[in-house]
């Protein structure tokens, strides 16, 4: 048996501290100026930092409705390895995005609160989480590294760091920062996107110390940092509260304006002898510690005024005022979010004027496609995270539908159902709709997103139903359904009457979606015999063709030339609702889709045109509908033939489509019912 010290020696061999090393550097300033001529990045603002970090991570274009978006990988592989992806909200995470590079260019944004509005539950604490998570391990990366400075403590043994994280170079005197700008943007390596600058001054402790210091070599500033200073490789982190802090509101008799400023340390002004010495003070308020980061807002306009007003100077000129002391520079992202009623409270408050002057508002939605939303909950509802419980297909994405639908404006054209508009923002091409007719319906319904149900009540809603039946191994949309409706009645954010029958309504036409579906599949899996299938798509292209090529066809029975079966060719095309005036051109189509295969040297499969494998699917359907005898299912006896075809049809939704034994059978018994009932899908 291994020893406690095997172990640990086995452990040991595996060490290696290089990281470690590398993140705790510590050196001269002079050691940090040949870094910035090396690696001038370093010394970018928060900003500037922010916006590389995204960057850093990559991007692809994407395109909707005829307009290329950016999709930031940050927010997507980067989120996702943190489980907090986030899906369909490319244009407004592009909107951020570039709001950040506009402050990092210095035009103007930098200098202003960024507010993420939007409903509950829209991901806006995610983003804000992300970026700073994703701002914590730049900071732990040779290209997003920063530093800081500490000062030798008057005893000589110990250091004491700046406690706002200052850059090194604002030790640099006023009088001598022009100089020394010049020189090292001419020398620094080349190529740099941003130019080296010193922005804004020491924090009050540093200014002490530096006046004090710079006193003891007699004005000799250079010899003061040779011997007083030390720099040291800063490594952002919200748990340490290092460049990233985050403000919550509170009860209003528990809330001080110092947690945001700082407070003074009654224990040290017995040893200093003032309360406005800066050694007697704690710089430890949300916006000090998150100095050369960013800090987080949550509910930002909850908070009582007062505290707003803190972040008017903050935004626009970068400094705050901690209690006995001058302002104060600070360099970070002030970042908040807030819900709709907060919002419409700021723009009706006359007296807050200065803050909506000082906002850029960045509109965070609820996600209007389907498949979108989701993939939102197959992040938690997965063979993976769900153990012992079978997912039946289409569970989330019923509740997926119904939540998106709860956020659709109703289209103002007549002849489109909401659940049509769905489908078509979804990527669905529908008879008579185009692409431009998608780009229409969106500007039509700019606030689409703003109100509806929120994804945590559709993520309740499914945790209810797998715990809800204990006896069953699989769930299904009819459980998701009934959780989701039965929830109705007690949502906290359901206004009135009016809106709960509308939401109950948006469940009926689910329903009735999630009917054609698998009426649908199990049409397909009674038609997946695929000698049949093949046979019927020879048949049908013999016929094409020689329509076509104004030929006959030879009949393989007879051996006689026979004009070409127009009974059947129109039998397999009314399936995809291929008018008659159009069944020249639908055939026409195939057969130049053949042509092209051909001069490609490629063979034709039936497979590879989804309209015609459907189309083909449903004529076998039709055709074998009557010997399977699925409406039998219903009733007690079922002879050993019947018996035996629907276990092939099980075997297939079982293989094809993701069903486990038990919900494939639940499947089949629901449709055989509406089989029962004469309700077969035209």
């Amino acid at each position: 048996m291994a020893t406690a010290t095997a172990i640990l020696d086995t452990l040991r061999t595996q060490l290696d501290t290089t990281e470690y090393k590398k993140l705790h550097w510590e050196g001269s300033f002079s050691d940090y100026l040949t870094t910035v001529l090396e690696t001038p990045g370093v010394t970018r603002t928060a900003y500037q930092r922010l916006y590389d970090m995204i960057l850093s991570h990559g991007a692809e274009d994407v395109y909707e409705n005829k307009d290329k978006i950016p999709r930031y990988k940050f927010f997507t592989e980067f989120a996702t390895k943190h489980a907090d992806g986030i899906y369909g909200l490319d244009r407004s995470l592009m909107q951020l995005v570039n709001t950040f590079k506009s402050a990092a260019l210095g035009y103007g944004t930098e200098r202003r609160v960024i507010l993420l509005h939007g409903p509950v539950g829209s991901a806006k604490s995610t983003i804000a989480r992300l970026l700073k998570r994703g701002l914590e391990e730049y900071s732990r990366t040779d290209e997003g590294m920063l530093f800081s400075f500490s000062w030798k403590t008057e005893d000589g043994t110990g250091w004491a760091k700046d406690p706002m994280h200052g850059e090194p170079l604002q030790l640099v005197p006023e009088e001598h920062r022009a100089q020394i700008l010049t020189m090292l943007n001419d020398q620094c390596k080349k190529p740099y996107q941003y130019d080296v600058k010193i922005k804004g001054d020491l924090s009050p402790y540093s200014r002490y110390e530096y006046k004090t210091r710079l006193a003891k070599y007699d004005g000799d500033w250079l010899k003061m940092l040779a011997n007083e200073i030390k720099v040291y490789r800063l490594v952002l982190s919200e748990k340490d509260r290092i460049g990233i802090g985050t403000f919550q509101p509170k009860d209003e008799k528990n809330q001080d304006s110092t947690e945001l400023t700082g407070d003074i340390n009654y224990r040290k002004i017995a040893e200093y002898g003032s309360d406005s010495d800066p050694r007697a003070f704690n710089f430890d308020g949300e916006l000090n510690i998150a100095n050369r980061g960013i800090v987080e807002f949550i509910e930002v306009l909850k908070l009582d005024v007062a505290f707003l007003y803190d972040l008017l100077g903050a935004s626009q000129e970068h400094k705050i005022k901690p209690k006995k002391f001058a302002q104060t520079d600070i360099d970070e992202v002030i970042l908040g979010h807030t819900n709709e009623p907060e919002y419409k409270r700021l723009q009706n408050n006359e007296f807050m004027e200065a803050l909506r002057d000082r906002t850029v508002k960045i509109d965070i939605p609820y996600v209007t496609r389907l498949r979108d939303e989701v993939k939102i909950y197959e992040k938690d509802f997965n063979s993976e995270r769900v153990r012992g419980k079978h997912i039946a297909p289409h569970t989330v994405e019923v509740a997926a539908m119904w939540a998106v639908l709860t956020r659709l404006n109703p289209p103002k054209h007549a002849s489109l159902s909401v659940l049509q508009k769905m489908k078509l923002y979804n990527g669905k091409t529908l008879p008579g709709f185009t692409e431009d007719n998608v780009i229409e319906l969106k500007r039509d319904a700019l606030h689409e997103g703003m109100l509806g149900i929120s994804p945590r009540y559709i993520q309740d809603k499914i945790s209810n139903a797998l715990v809800a039946h204990p006896n069953e191994d699989n769930i299904n949309p009819f459980m998701v359904m009934k959780e989701l409706e039965d929830g109705l009645r007690n949502h906290s954010l359901i206004k009135d009457e009016d809106q709960y029958r509308h939401y109950k309504e948006l469940l009926s036409v689910v329903r009735e979606e999630y009917e054609d579906i698998v009426k649908n599949e199990v049409q397909r899996a009674i038609a997946a015999d695929e000698d049949a299938l093949i046979r019927l798509c020879g048949n049908y292209m013999d016929n094409v063709r020689a329509y076509t090529q104004r030929e006959k066809v030879r009949n393989r029975y007879t051996g006689n030339y026979e004009e070409p079966d127009e009974r059947l060719m129109r039998s397999v095309e009314e399936k995809i609702d291929i008018p008659e005036g159009r069944k020249d051109d639908f055939r026409r189509e195939i057969m130049n889709y053949i042509g092209a295969l051909a001069i490609d040297g490629k063979k034709f499969d039936y497979k590879t045109n989804e309209r015609l494998q459907k189309a083909l699917e449903l004529k076998l359907f039709e055709d074998q509908k009557d010997s399977i005898k699925l409406s039998s299912l219903v009733s007690n006896v079922v002879d050993k033939a019947t018996q035996e075809k629907i276990d092939v049809v099980k075997s297939r939704l079982i293989r094809n489509y993701g069903y486990n034994e038990s919900s494939a059978t639940d499947v089949l018994n629901f449709v055989a019912s509406i089989f029962a009932r004469g309700q077969t899908k035209k």
